[in-house]
């Protein structure tokens, strides 16, 4: 075919797909051409070459055949969609054709541990369906639910690399663009037929049986549209995993703590808020051994449960593994020689597995027995371990293991195409082969003696290449001496090289042996592959049974280390927690620990104190204390009981989202109606500030109505950390709300010389300490003592001069100086008062009498809540400005 030919053909193939790019084989390369070949050029740094053929040129950058695969891997995983045409042979020569689309979900040849989840999201009669598959594993999970923040939870927890939106989607306002904006998912518009419930329902049936929807409780249409797309999606990409996925799981989110976008990002579960592992909870309790184990340890952090019989089953596994260091140990030694198995089932079942993957297949087979003993040897015996590795089909994986054992050898080819891959005994046809094949080489290993015996010629080689296959090589000076029957095919500067008709027959022989030998081995691991993912389900029940195991003892391992307890876990119950520590923050830093009591008398916590004393951090480990038992974790703390809760909500901090259109107090009024609307009384919410980036007055407002909510309304437990201090005259209204407050020693009425002591103690505080927070983050002098100086006339309730620059000879810039009125809410001039003294003061009868009531009000025997109540009344009764 000229090379426009194939320039063409590209670009037909290229037509068929809506793929970002395509790479066709020619021969022993996959080549990108025109356009393509230009992109790939610059983001991947390959060599991009001009070929000319018939007048045109075209550019043209290619990989070789073996080396596609992390080419494809780093296209992909920076989100395009690549296709690829492999080459076949026929009657004619040979032809191309797309055999698979790669895309971030569809991805098989990660080396990321992490899940890479595919989903699926349609809207059915109102209802959301969300189905995530991760074809590196074959986990496929659907779920329903009413509300579209639901949606965006889950999203956030699985994390998926790429999104299927349904039809409908755009159209339920604005779900899709908050997901473009809240995750680096690719988006992927999919053909609409796929999500209608009906096509979807026959390609779940077709997949994972007849009664399976009935089975898994899968009765919802919009959890079966969207069930049915990303199963059609996955098996039309070509990737051909369809095989390991033997599960079909539907889970209900109500069987999980409750944990919104926000929350999870408030936490930092596994990430910061810069985006580092390092600083999370998981980069701080993750000692796992295995990739699968790391998998197991992320979703459980991300998905606590609620059951308390899952619960108090985690919890007594990582209570016999922490109080056994030898038997832990040993369980982490023997995890430690696993692989990832439910992966190498998905490679297997794809036809991508080659003979080091079954040998790591077989490997972590034996892996299994190894830890049974490891268990039943210690005292993890009497523990829910024991069952736990009783679970996979032990008689099942062990024949696999012995089939593998005996079937392949220590150290196979890296192709399976080249033979060399199995055991003498595993193939009779094989082993006649192989003696065939080693007859003909001792033959050839011998012949170089043999010649040299028969024609006295001393040097004398025999040897093979690529060029001249084998040959018969002799040193110049005794070339003269070399029989009749050798023919000559090439010279060299000291020798010749020779062949005979005996050798040629040999040779091809010995090449006919090989390519018989490398056919046959191909067939046989063929076969054997086959076999190994037709036990996919078995291979993924052992990986589940590994990876439960090392993040159990990953997380008894840092409970060990870091001297956390077992929590009472209780449904329903309070929240009380002695000597409670932050279990990121305690790694860092000298902690000081912290009670918190949250029983049915005192389930809401205000907490005031100083800026920068500790009051985010002791909320916000109360509320990691919470996920950690619910996830079958010790907690860092000296005692713990824990009330089981159906969701954690936090509102922690706002940026600005100006490109979007939302400010600072939106994004902060947006989280906390998401919380008002969603928690129940058996969640737990946390809420660090609430009104402070509005006016005063309006803030207070808004805070105080909302603690009387949730105090009345709803009635969860609750930690409100807040700088309006008027808020804690609430605590002798509402029976359920508490005051606690952080201490600060040498506190003398001033902001110098005073120590966060970061201890909460009982009872409110009426300062927060900025203006010393200021001194101490570097804030210039002037501008504290001027604060400092404000401050004290507002605490005096003085007025306050608005100061002008000074000019060049000392004096103020300006003729007139302002001063802030406090009981005017504003600016005057000085002069104003002067004016008012000269007309003697003239003040209408509603304002004398108010300021006669004003006068007689005891500030000292007034509550705050009655005072406001008094201070509203006289404002009402004020004339307006202007008025007589």
């Amino acid at each position: 075919m000229t090379a426009d030919g194939i320039v063409g053909e590209f670009l037909a193939l290229k037509s068929e797909t809506d793929a970002d790019l395509l790479a066709m084989q020619c021969g022993d390369f996959y080549e990108f051409f025109a356009e393509d070949a230009e992109f790939v050029g610059d983001e991947l740094d390959l060599k991009v070459s001009e070929k000319s053929s018939h007048g045109s040129t075209y550019p043209m950058a290619g990989v070789p055949v073996d080396d596609l695969t992390p080419y494809l891997k780093a296209l992909v995983e920076r989100g395009y969609r690549v296709a690829v045409a492999d080459q076949y042979e026929t009657e004619d020569g040979h032809a191309r054709e797309i055999t698979r689309v790669v895309t971030p979900g569809t991805l098989l040849e990660t080396t990321d541990p992490a899940a890479q989840f595919l989903a699926s999201i349609v809207v059915v009669d109102g209802r959301y369906g969300l189905a995530l598959a991760d074809v590196t594993t074959g986990e496929f999970l659907v779920t329903t639910t009413d509300a579209a923040a639901d949606v965006l939870a889950e999203l956030h927890r699985f994390d998926p690399v790429e999104v299927l939106p349904g039809p409908t989607v755009d159209a339920t306002g604005d779900l899709l663009t908050r997901v473009r904006d809240r995750t680096d998912a690719s988006i992927t518009d999919y053909d609409e037929a796929a999500f209608a419930p009906g096509r979807a329902e026959r390609t779940l049936r077709e997949q994972f049986g007849d009664t399976a929807l009935e089975s898994v409780g899968l009765d919802d249409r919009a959890g079966v549209a969207a069930a049915g797309a990303a199963l059609a999606y996955v098996k039309e990409t070509g990737v051909g995993v369809l095989d390991a996925m033997t599960r079909l799981q539907a889970y209900d989110p109500g069987d999980h703590l409750d944990l919104d976008a926000t929350t999870q990002r408030n936490l930092e579960l596994t990430e910061t808020m810069h985006g580092d592992r390092e600083g999370s909870l998981l980069g701080t309790v993750d000692h796992t051994v295995t990739s699968a184990g790391r998998r197991r340890l992320r979703e459980w952090l991300t998905r606590p449960r609620r059951d308390r019989t899952v619960i108090d089953r985690r919890l007594d596994s990582v209570d016999a593994l922490a109080s056994a260091a030898l038997a832990r140990d040993r369980v982490r030694e023997v995890l430690d020689d696993a692989y990832d198995l439910e992966r190498l089932a998905a490679r297997a079942s794809s036809g991508s597995a080659d003979a080091t993957d079954l040998l790591s297949v077989r490997d972590t087979l034996a892996v299994l027995p190894a830890l049974a003993d490891a268990v039943a040897d210690s005292r993890l015996a009497d523990s829910p371990l024991s069952d736990i590795v009783d679970r996979p089909d032990r008689e099942t994986a062990a024949a696999l293991l012995a089939e593998l054992d005996s079937a392949l050898s220590e150290d196979p080819p890296k192709t399976v195409t080249e033979g060399g891959l199995f055991r003498r005994g595993y193939d009779a046809d094989l082993d006649d082969l192989l003696d065939r094949y080693e007859d003909a080489r001792e033959w050839l290993d011998g012949l170089a003696e043999r010649e040299k015996a028969r024609t006295g010629i001393t040097h004398l080689q025999v040897d093979r290449n690529k060029t001249d296959g084998y040959y018969i090589q002799v040193g110049k000076s005794e070339t003269d001496d070399v029989p009749e029957e050798y023919r000559e095919i090439k010279t060299l500067k000291n020798s010749r090289r020779y062949t005979t008709d005996e050798l040629e027959e040999r040779e091809r022989e010995i090449l006919r042996l090989e390519e018989a030998r490398g056919d046959l081995e191909y067939d046989l691991f063929r076969d054997l592959r086959d076999r190994v993912a037709a036990h996919a389900e078995c291979l993924q029940a052992v990986g589940r049974t590994l990876a439960t195991v090392d993040a159990l003892a990953s997380l008894a391992t840092h409970a060990a280390s870091h001297d956390w307890c077992r929590p009472e876990v209780v449904d329903p119950g309070p929240l009380v927690v002695e000597a409670g520590r932050h279990p990121v923050v305690e790694t860092t830093t000298d902690f000081v620990p912290n009670d918190v009591d949250l029983r049915d008398d005192r389930g809401f916590l205000l907490v005031t104190g100083p800026n920068m004393s500790g009051k985010s951090t002791y909320m916000r480990q109360a509320a990691l204390i919470v996920l950690l038992a619910q996830a079958g974790s010790f907690v860092p703390a000296r005692a713990a009981t824990v009330g089981v809760v159906d969701g954690i909500y936090t509102r922690v901090g706002a940026l600005d989202e100006l490109a979007g259109g939302r400010s600072t107090f939106m994004v902060e009024m947006q989280e906390l109606s998401n919380i008002l609307h969603s928690a129940t009384e058996e969640s737990l919410v946390v809420l660090d500030e609430v009104g402070r980036g509005t006016a005063t007055y309006d803030g207070i407002s808004i805070a105080w109505a909302t603690t009387e909510y949730i105090h009345n309304e709803i009635g969860c437990k609750c930690l409100f950390a807040t700088h309006y201090h008027e808020l804690t005259a609430l605590a002798d209204h509402l029976p359920r709300v508490a005051n606690v407050h952080v201490a600060v020693a040498g506190d003398d009425g001033g902001d110098e010389d005073i120590t966060f002591l970061r201890t909460i103690e009982e009872g409110p505080t009426d300062r927060s300490y900025g203006v010393h927070v200021a001194d101490l983050a570097g804030v210039p002098k002037p501008v504290v003592d001027r604060s400092r100086d404000v401050l004290d006339r507002l605490r005096e309730e003085r007025a306050i001069e608005a100061r002008g620059a000074e000019t060049s000879d000392g004096g103020e810039n300006g003729t007139t100086q302002a001063v802030f009125d406090l009981s005017a809410g504003g600016f005057r001039e000085e002069a104003d008062e002067a004016t008012a003294e000269s007309d003697g003061g003239g003040l209408d009868p509603a304002t004398e009498a108010v300021l006669s009531e004003l006068e007689d009000t005891s500030l000292a025997e007034t509550s705050p809540v009655d005072l406001m109540a008094r201070v509203r009344e006289w404002q009402e009764r004020l004339p307006e400005k202007g008025e007589k």
